[in-house]
Formats: C-alpha cells, sequence, structure tokens
C-alpha cells in the first residue's frame, strides 16, 4: 500500500506551506472554472484513480457473472485480476509523487478511497459471484468491508504519529495493510480454477436450511478483517 507524504499544515490552518499545495488549494476552492478540480490533480493522483477504476471494473465483472452462464468463468477471472492491477496502480502512485517531488493535499483521500473499493469491496463482491451468499455471509462480507473502511480511516488520522525513518516514511503498518486481502482473492482463484465455485465451495456451508447458514470458509474474511484494524500489529514497511 503506498502512501504519499503530505507537508504538513502551517500554523494549524490546514493551508499547506508548499506553494504547490497553496495553488491545490486555491484550484479546490475557486468558484468558477467547471473543471478546476480536475486541473488541481497532480499525475500520481491520476494513477490512484487507475486503482479505483480497476476496483470498480471488478465489482462490475462480479456483477456480470452472477448475470450470465455459471459455467463460465471469464467474468469471474476479470473480477479477481483486476485486484492485483490495482495494486499495480497502488504501488506506483507513490513511486511517481516521489519522482515528481510533487506531494497532493487529495492524495492521501483518494489513495484511501481507491484501496476501499479494490481490496474491501471488489474482493466481497467477487465472494459473493463465487457462491457465498446467505445473509450470514452478508453480514460477515459486509464486516469485512467496514473493517477496512475503519482501518484507512484510522491511518488517515493517525499517520503523523507514527515513527518515521531517515527518509520521513512511516516505520510500521499498525494492522494488515488493506491490500493483503490479495491473499484471499489469489485463494478464490485457484478454487475458480479447480471449478469449486458455488455449491462446492470447500467446507460447503453448516446450519443448512436454516437462517444461519453460511459458509465456514468466510471466516478467512472475519479474521482478515480483524487483523486489519488491530492496534497492537505492527507491520514493517518494506
Amino acid at each position: 500500500m503506498s502512501r504519499r507524504n503530505n507537508a504538513p499544515s502551517s500554523g494549524g490552518t490546514g493551508v499547506s506551506s508548499e506553494p504547490g499545495q497553496d495553488k491545490q488549494v486555491k484550484l479546490l476552492a475557486a468558484d468558477s472554472g467547471h473543471f478546476s478540480m480536475i486541473r488541481a490533480l497532480h499525475l500520481a493522483d491520476l494513477i490512484t484513480e487507475m486503482n479505483g477504476f480497476c476496483g470498480i471494473m471488478s465489482v462490475f465483472s462480479s456483477m456480470r457473472y452472477c448475470l450470465g452462464p455459471h459455467d463460465s468463468y471469464g467474468n469471474l477471472w476479470a473480477a479477481l485480476a483486476f485486484m492485483p492491477f490495482g495494486l499495480f496502480f497502488d504501488f506506483m502512485d507513490g513511486k511517481v509523487a516521489r519522482w515528481r517531488q510533487k506531494s497532493s493535499l487529495m492524495g492521501q483521500e483518494l489513495d484511501s478511497l481507491a484501496d476501499l473499493i479494490s481490496f474491501g469491496v471488489s474482493p466481497a463482491a467477487a465472494a459473493f459471484a463465487i457462491g457465498m451468499r446467505t445473509p450470514v455471509d452478508h453480514l460477515l462480507l459486509t464486516f469485512f468491508v467496514l473493517c477496512g473502511l475503519s482501518r484507512l480511516a484510522r491511518f488517515n488520522v493517525t499517520v503523523g504519529n507514527v515513527p518515521k525513518d531517515a527518509t520521513g516514511k512511516s516505520k510500521y503498518f499498525e494492522g494488515t495493510p488493506i491490500p493483503t486481502s490479495l491473499a484471499i482473492a489469489a485463494l478464490m482463484a485457484y478454487w475458480v480454477a479447480q471449478g469449486w465455485t458455488l455449491d462446492s465451495i470447500p467446507l460447503g456451508t453448516v446450519t443448512k436450511g436454516t437462517l444461519l447458514e453460511f459458509h465456514p470458509v468466510v471466516g478467512l474474511f472475519v479474521l482478515h478483517g480483524s487483523l486489519m484494524v488491530s492496534k497492537t500489529l505492527h507491520i514493517p514497511k518494506l
């Protein structure tokens, strides 16, 4: 998960001391100019938007699989394939920001929102498409997405308090970064390759035929969500 270090605000006013960011503030606050927000975006921000694009396309691909013939996995493969492409753009936006030495006031917010779509909502949508479709499954998948949402919000609030190295980068993540959900996506890809979808999901269901019916494998999402919001788990940054 790439993060772009934004310059601190001056005097607690919320206005950055960097000239480039001052210009961005003026563009975002301008009353005139229909596309002023577009002009305020840096190249790194546009790359972050591509991360969000991959996440949305993954969700749509999962929906198309649900609407189409379930014996054809093309859309399901597309849903799973868009996620690592999202990770690529998530990695590149920080690289480009540091290369151009341009930070963005919107960068961190865009990064978190794109990550939520690509690594929170899209894996949950793929799990639904594969067959985790009971009401309890829905609640547990929602728990996973909300944990991702909370984890990203906490990062935005506490990033300034996390110990930094000599370059100014945070030394560790609090809780597992949300892109690690790609490990679950990789496991789902293996299931698809084996044809283990819908009624053939590994471990099947428990309490079948009742309102509490669910797939035990959805516990992977619950575990991952719990690790994301952990306060004591510190993952060193590479």
